[in-house]
């Protein structure tokens, strides 16, 4: 399989024929594709004092002219969500210099560059229907080469891709954690830094799957396919990601179940919060406690992420009943939170709660905000005249409505901290892409050299247009 530069991955398409028609795949760009590579197969090396990774050493290169055109507008409009990113890493460095102004250069530095260039990645080269196919192809295809390697991890406990990285002259890998078993087998960690992060990843990939592949596999292909993800996935055996995996598969059937119900999402969001209702009535835990409990594998695991929640909000707002002076406007920082004597250690299985206890209110609200605000945005969008965009905003929607459940139970870093928000960006393009009928479709391949709708908002565009695939229950949303 060969990758186009930037330029040409516009005009390089191949038509790949699946069970519900027929459905044109862009050849990845390059930068796309050694990105995603260094995430999924981490390498670093030493520079003098300095530890570097792949990733990192990409995203420096990279991050200053993309970072420079995105705000030119080259990648299309410039949108809040750019602005209130941009501004979050701001004020985590405002926050930095005030608790640990010797550590705030390189911290920042570290972040700012996987944050925000895995985002400018994605914003830059990700803004077609079909490099997002490709997107969605190539993960899949990722998934399917652990699988083998997760088997093998779990039942024997050796890490074989780990093995095989570190063989490599010069460079170094991840290291392998020791995780208590569960249900008998080793958790499966692979080349991610924890069992959590390659649980997370094969989540995002399952949506991307089922969903967005539909009209490029058949539908029994995509099904065998998403079985696969699906048992890679459980076999981190993260209680995180199952939930993740499990809220997908929930909203894959309801949209199935209720297709020909236009107001189905609004039933379903009724539904959500009348079982709130329901449990805060007749439970003597809150509906969250409740929730922390069934989404664990152990009450201790619940108990543990309860009393995290509690104290680490404490830590944020303050609370007289437990002594602590809340530092809400530049948090902590990355100094040590308060909790119980017990609380040995002082990790956080909640990513939002600690970009709040680490930044302070205004940076979790700039992060959580920006993340908001596309969400809301793209979910607005009517794209019930283009069935493509309809398929390909509900297989992103779907990914990060997982996620965001998921960020409230765990925390990530490194890697797979750049490659979520990574994938955020993959899907802002759907903010202005702009729906084409099927008649228009059709139109189009009658006139191949016409002007298309997508023409305006994403650059020049070749003659050849993708062709739509069949409506069916999952082309709406």
């Amino acid at each position: 399989m060969a990758y186009a530069s930037p330029v040409s991955e516009m005009s390089d398409r191949r038509a790949v024929t699946g069970g519900a028609g027929l459905q044109s795949v862009a050849r990845l760009p390059l930068p796309v594709l050694i990105y995603v590579l260094c995430v999924v197969f981490p390498l670093s090396f030493s520079a003098g004092p300095l530890v570097l990774t792949t990733l990192r050493l990409l995203l420096m290169a990279m991050i200053i002219p993309l970072t420079v055109q995105l705000m030119m507008g080259r990648y299309g409009k410039v949108i809040l969500t750019d602005y209130m990113f941009f501004a979050h890493i701001l004020w985590a460095g405002i926050a930095l210099a005030v608790n640990n102004p010797a550590q705030m250069i390189q911290q920042v530095g570290s972040v700012g560059i996987e944050f925000i260039g895995g985002y400018v990645v994605a914003r830059a080269y990700v803004r077609t229907p079909e490099v997002f196919l490709g997107l969605c192809r190539l993960l899949m295809v990722l998934v399917f080469i652990h699988f083998p390697f997760a088997v093998v991890e779990t039942l024997t406990g050796r890490v074989i891709l780990v093995e095989l990285l570190d063989k490599i002259p010069g460079l170094n890998t991840v290291r392998v954690g020791l995780s208590d078993k569960r249900l008998g087998l080793d958790r499966v960690q692979s080349t991610f830094d924890h069992p959590i992060h390659f649980g997370l990843f094969c989540s995002v990939v399952l949506s991307m799957c089922f969903v967005g592949l539909k009209g490029v596999m058949t539908n029994g292909g995509r099904t065998l396919a998403s079985l696969v993800i699906l048992m890679t996935g459980f076999l981190a055996l993260s209680s995180g990601a199952l939930t993740a995996l499990a809220l997908q598969v929930g909203l894959i059937l309801w949209a199935w179940a209720f297709a020909r119900l236009s107001w189905r999402w609004w039933l379903l969001s009724a539904l959500f919060a009348l079982a709130y209702v329901v449990i805060d009535l007749l439970s003597n835990r809150t509906p969250i406690h409740v929730f922390l409990h069934y989404m664990t594998f152990s009450a201790h695991t619940a108990y543990w992420r309860i009393i995290i929640f509690e104290w680490g909000l404490a830590n944020v707002v303050g609370s007289a009943e437990k002594g602590i002076v809340g530092s809400p406007i530049f948090g902590l920082g990355l100094n040590d939170w308060v909790r119980p004597a017990f609380m040995y250690s002082g990790s956080m299985d909640n990513f939002w709660l600690v970009m709040a206890v680490r930044y302070g209110l205004p940076g979790f609200l700039l992060l959580a905000g920006g993340y908001i605000y596309g969400l809301v945005k793209i979910v607005r969008r009517d794209f019930s005249a283009d069935p493509l965009l309809s398929q390909l905003r509900l297989a992103w929607v779907f990914t990060f409505m997982g996620l965001t459940f998921v960020l409230c139970t765990v925390h990530v870093w490194s890697n797979i901290y750049s490659f979520v928000f990574f994938m955020y960006g993959a899907g802002i393009w759907l903010m202005t892409a702009e729906p084409r009928s099927e008649g228009a479709v059709a139109k189009a391949k009658d006139a191949p050299r016409e002007e298309h709708a997508y023409r305006r908002n994403l650059g020049p565009q070749p003659a050849s247009t993708p062709t739509s695939p069949r409506r069916s229950r999952f082309s709406r949303f």
